[in-house]
């Protein structure tokens, strides 16, 4: 269900192709035509805008105020009240995962530029590798084999095994090749599966800074100064207000402490 909502949001979906969405349309042509109400959603979010005490909502207070109102729904049996239930933890996971991101990204000065020297580092790497190639060391000159380390350090977040690295390998050569061929720059966002990758090792490296940052209780001066960084950050790039990022901050880090 969820790589089908996403795939209907026009994101690409591993093991999916644009003309899988057509085909789904057509299988399910009477798609959105039955279940709950859109009004009842509606109500549910205005009732969580009317229940709080802050100047804002997020998708927590919107998730918690359609749970607590199915009870009172007067169409709903049990056995769908399960099936909605069910919805709403996989849409709780959903966000939990997407409030992490948001935050670790925050915490990555300059996200963009670490992201593109990472991808760099991983490109040269692997087409040294692939040609059967030598490096260059940058300080000494001499030449050194490709850095196996890091390749698989950024492999492994997205489950490539030892066995199947070569051939990841070669398919990222190949996708740079055909770019090429097309007078396209192959970037960041040209492989969702290595793009994934870059985002989860950066994120990996700075998860401990995050974690000790975003749950203590008595920051020190300097993770008082971070932190107030991050604040700006998610207020000024992503749309926060400085309570609601204040509110992601506790709420992710109580995430990274479970």
């Amino acid at each position: 269900m969820l790589k089908k909502l996403k795939l209907y949001d026009g994101k690409t979906v591993e093991g999916f192709k644009l003309a899988d969405v057509e085909e789904l349309h057509n299988e399910f042509s009477d798609e959105g035509m039955s279940g709950i109400d859109p009004r009842y959603v509606i109500n549910r979010i205005s009732s969580a805008l009317i229940n709080t005490d802050h100047n804002y909502i997020n998708a927590l207070d919107v998730l918690r105020s359609i749970k607590d109102g199915l009870d009172s729904h007067p169409s709903i049996t049990n056995e769908t009240k399960e099936k909605y239930l069910n919805f709403i933890s996989v849409a709780r996971k959903e966000y939990d995962d997407l409030a992490k991101k948001e935050v670790q990204k925050a915490f990555v000065y300059s996200y963009d530029e670490s992201a593109k020297t990472l991808l760099d580092n991983y490109l040269d790497n692997v087409e040294a590798y692939c040609n059967k190639q030598k490096m260059k060391d940058p300080l000494t000159g001499d030449e050194i084999e490709p850095d196996e380390k890091l390749m698989r350090s950024i492999e492994e977040q997205i489950g490539v095994s030892e066995n199947a690295k070569k051939a990841f390998r070669e398919e990222i050569l190949i996708r740079i090749s055909a770019y090429a061929r097309k007078g396209k720059r192959f970037d960041y966002n040209s492989h969702e599966r290595l793009r994934e990758a870059i985002q989860k090792k950066l994120f990996a490296d700075l998860k401990d800074v995050v974690k000790i940052t975003t749950s203590t209780k008595t920051p020190d001066e300097n993770q008082l100064k971070k932190i107030n960084e991050v604040i700006n950050r998610l207020v000024e790039e992503h749309g926060y207000t400085a309570a609601s990022a204040n509110d992601l901050l506790r709420y992710v880090g109580s995430l990274l402490n479970r």
